[in-house]
Order: structure tokens, then C-alpha cells, then sequence
């Protein structure tokens, strides 16, 4: 039973004892002390990696190598995290009074919220924890009722390693529940930071309840990321980047592949290769080696997705391959294909978590880049191209909105070391890589004088 109201009584074992507000406990080990404990946290998932990933797999639903990859993602951003708690700092500033010096002071902001999906029950809360707890924070955790197993299986190897460093297992702490208790934390002013990782129309909620708090919160929201390829991409690259972009985790990732724009002089040929591709992907039971593609998560989704294909037909659109639901047990859908709608059509601006690839004709630069930017989010994005001068001009101010923009690499696959996340309705929030540990901390500009004078505005003398 762990109360975050000063004391938290710890349960291990037969005996129960009173420890100091896991909070505290955090902020008073030196960051490199802490960075040590995650390098430990780290090692323990290394141990459990593939027992761990086969829980994600069989509750999630994403096929083996992914539960796995996704549990090497936590163990990856513990190790960047080891590095950066002896790294976090600010600068010291030149000052222009003499005997003064101005430097910038980092704090821990105190207790972090993380409210994560069910798509990567592992990797999110992993990006969240390793950082947060460098930094000096405690965490509370809710992760998807959907996948509650992971996240109990999670917080157990996390509380070993901090009871076994004489910690109290509640500084990484968990609730389990649906969305009463999400507005619960995001209501409760002791959660000094609120990472939502879900749909923009709950992060909406949840960062309108923070901010009417005066509270922090960090949004990882929905994404409708789009490939474009131009007439001289190498359509080697092309068709397995479209092909795992849209169908990996069966279409359910943040960064999926929505849209595909294809220029109009290869349009039919990237279809027709795509479509032979899409004929290849071997679906099934997600522990068996051979799968690539398994079911989604849930009977809501499969709804969703025929609900989408329906929409799509309804507004101009050609199912060239897929569209139904799969004869067996299981939440199982066809990996599909939508061609022939506009750019800017209703359905080809909503976000369906579900493995369907819109197809589009574009003639121009300018208008495709446009096209990219015209939907509501702004997460991940990628050209392929051999045209350097087009290069720079996708990733310049005139080029992709996103948060992520790729060159001739998919919209999916993010690495640890960069930021991750997007602008518009994805949240802006910043997770995992470069400076997003900033977040979790609070910043002070400090000045001291180390002199015997105190110089003053406006020339004032005191007699």
C-alpha cells in the first residue's frame, strides 16, 4: 500500500516498514548514484528480455520480435540514461556586474505521472522512467487496462532493483484502472508533471485539467504521417519502407504510414509492387517466428477499421487489396490498401488505428509538402528522394511540420538518442533523446555575488 502523502508503507515480505516520501529518496542521491540504479533496472529487463516480450505479445497482440525489440528499447534508453546523469547541468553564464556570477540551476520537478497506451506497454514508460528517475523524480505509473499484466510484470523487476539498493519499491509506482483514475492524476496537484501518451481527443482533456492547475503535462498524441516518394526514389527502398511502415503492430503504432503519396509517374507501378508485397506478408499467431503481421488489439478496433473502409469506398476510394476481416479467431483484419481519393478527403484526415494505406497522386513539390501539412497532426513524416536541394527544402520552414522528418528511411523507427515526438495535435511534447530530460526537471537562473559591493539600477546611492 503505497501512500503519496508523506509516509508510503512498503510491503515486502512478511514485514512492512516506514519510509521517507519516494520522492525525497530520489532527490537525495547524487544523479550518478541514480544513473547506477537505472544501469541495474536496465541489466534486470536484459535478464527477463524475452519472457517480457512474449507477455507484451500475447497481451498487446504485436508479433513476437516486436514485444521483444520493444522491451531492448527500455534497455537501450536505461543505458543512455547511465550517461546522461553525469551529463544533466546547466550553463554558467557571463555576468555583467563584477564580483557576480549567473549560473543555471536543474532541480528535479518531483513526482511524474506517466499515463501510458496500448500499443508499446514497455518502451513509453520506459523513455519516461529511465529519465525521470535520473533526473531525480518518483514515478506513478497507469498504464492501459488493456495490457495491465505488462505493467504489473514491469513495476516488479523495477522494485527489486530499488529495494535491493535499499529504496522503497514506491519511487517507481503503479495504479492500475481506466479513465477515472487518469483524471484523478491529472486533477491532483502533488503529480508535478503529467506524461500522456493516447488519442488527442483524451490529451485535449488531459491538458486542459492540468493546465487549469497551473501543472506541467508532456503529450505524446495521434499521429497521420505520410511517405512521400518522388520520381526518382529508388523504389528498392520504397516498397518494404511502405510496407512496414503501414502494416508493423497491424497499423497500431503512433508513427504508422497513413498516407502514401506517390508522384503521378510512378503511381501505378509503386501500386502494383506494393499490392504484391501486401500479398507476401504472412499473418498469424504473433509467437510463432514466421508471422510478420498479427491481430489488433481489440473487437472496438476491427469495428473501426471496417467502418473506415466503408467510409472510404463512400468518398471515391479503390480497395486494391484488402478490406475484410479475417475468418479465424482473433481480432484479425486484412492488411489493406485504399487508392483513387483526394488528398483532403474526411477520411484520409482521420487517424484509424487500424492497417490501412491511403494511396495519393501528386504532380508538384510545393503541393505534396502542403498536402503532408493540411492534417490536424504532426508527428512523423519522410520523403524519398536522390534530389539534395529537395532534401533541404523538406527540412527546412517550407518542408515538413512534423517532429519527425526522414530522408528515404520509413515514418516508423525512431531512434533513443533523438527527441521524440510532434507539433499541432500531437501535443509537442518531447520524449526519450537530446534535451527532453529538461522536462522533467525545473530551472532556476541563480545569481551570486561574491563580492563586498552591491551595484544598482539607475546609478541610486545610499547615504
Amino acid at each position: 500500500n503505497h501512500r503519496m502523502d508523506g509516509a508510503v508503507r512498503v510491503h515486502s515480505g512478511a514485514h512492512s516498514t516506514d519510509l521517507e516520501t519516494p520522492t525525497l529518496s530520489g532527490q537525495r542521491i547524487p544523479a550518478p548514484k541514480r544513473g547506477e540504479i537505472v544501469r541495474q533496472i536496465g541489466d534486470a529487463l536484459r535478464q527477463k528480455i524475452k519472457v517480457l516480450g512474449s507477455l507484451v505479445s500475447l497481451e498487446m497482440g504485436k508479433i513476437f520480435v516486436e514485444g521483444v525489440g520493444e522491451v531492448q528499447e527500455y534497455v537501450d534508453v536505461c543505458d543512455y540514461a547511465v550517461g546522461l546523469s553525469r551529463m544533466i547541468g546547466g550553463p554558467i553564464l557571463p555576468s555583467e556586474r563584477p564580483g557576480h556570477a549567473l549560473i543555471e540551476q536543474w532541480n528535479p520537478v518531483g513526482l511524474v505521472g506517466v499515463i501510458t497506451a496500448f500499443n508499446f506497454p514497455v518502451a513509453v514508460y520506459g523513455w519516461n522512467s529511465a529519465i525521470a528517475m535520473i533526473c531525480g523524480n518518483a514515478c506513478l505509473w497507469k498504464g492501459a487496462p488493456t495490457t495491465s499484466l505488462v505493467s504489473v510484470a514491469v513495476t516488479k523487476i523495477i522494485a527489486k532493483v530499488l529495494e535491493d539498493n535499499k529504496l522503497p519499491g514506491a519511487i517507481c509506482a503503479l495504479v492500475c484502472g481506466g479513465a477515472d483514475i487518469g483524471t484523478a492524476m491529472a486533477r491532483d496537484e502533488r503529480m508535478d508533471l503529467l506524461s500522456f501518451t493516447g488519442s488527442t481527443k483524451v490529451g485535449k482533456q488531459v491538458a486542459l485539467t492540468v493546465q487549469e492547475r497551473f501543472g506541467r503535462s508532456l503529450l505524446e498524441l495521434g499521429g497521420n504521417n505520410a511517405i512521400i516518394v518522388f520520381e526518382d526514389a529508388d523504389l528498392n527502398l520504397v516498397i518494404p519502407s511502405a510496407l512496414f511502415a503501414a502494416v508493423g503492430t497491424a497499423g497500431q503504432r503512433c508513427t504508422t504510414a497513413r498516407r502514401l503519396f506517390l508522384h503521378e509517374s510512378i503511381h501505378d507501378e509503386v501500386v502494383a509492387k506494393l499490392a504484391k508485397a501486401y500479398a507476401q506478408v504472412r499473418i498469424g499467431d504473433p509467437w510463432d517466428s514466421d508471422t510478420l503481421y498479427g491481430p489488433l488489439h481489440t473487437k472496438e478496433a476491427v469495428k473501426m477499421f471496417l467502418d473506415a473502409v466503408e467510409q472510404a469506398k463512400q468518398q471515391g476510394g479503390s480497395v486494391v487489396c484488402g478490406g475484410k476481416v479475417i475468418n479465424r479467431p482473433g481480432n484479425y483484419v486484412e492488411p489493406t490498401i485504399v487508392t483513387g481519393l483526394p488528398h483532403n478527403a474526411p477520411i484520409v484526415h482521420t487517424e484509424t488505428f487500424a492497417p490501412i494505406l491511403y494511396v495519393l497522386k501528386f504532380k508538384e513539390e510545393e503541393e505534396v509538402f502542403a498536402w503532408n501539412n493540411e492534417v490536424k497532426q504532426g508527428l512523423s513524416s519522410s520523403i524519398f528522394t536522390k534530389d539534395l536541394g529537395r532534401i533541404f527544402r523538406w527540412l527546412g520552414p517550407k518542408g515538413s511540420d512534423c517532429g519527425i522528418v526522414n530522408v528515404n528511411i520509413p515514418t516508423s523507427g525512431a531512434e533513443i538518442g533523438g527527441a521524440f515526438g510532434g507539433e499541432k495535435h500531437t501535443g509537442g511534447g518531447r520524449e526519450s533523446g537530446s534535451d527532453s530530460w529538461k522536462l522533467y526537471m525545473r530551472r532556476s537562473t541563480c545569481t551570486i555575488n561574491y563580492s563586498k559591493d552591491l551595484p544598482l539600477a539607475q546609478g541610486i546611492k545610499f547615504q
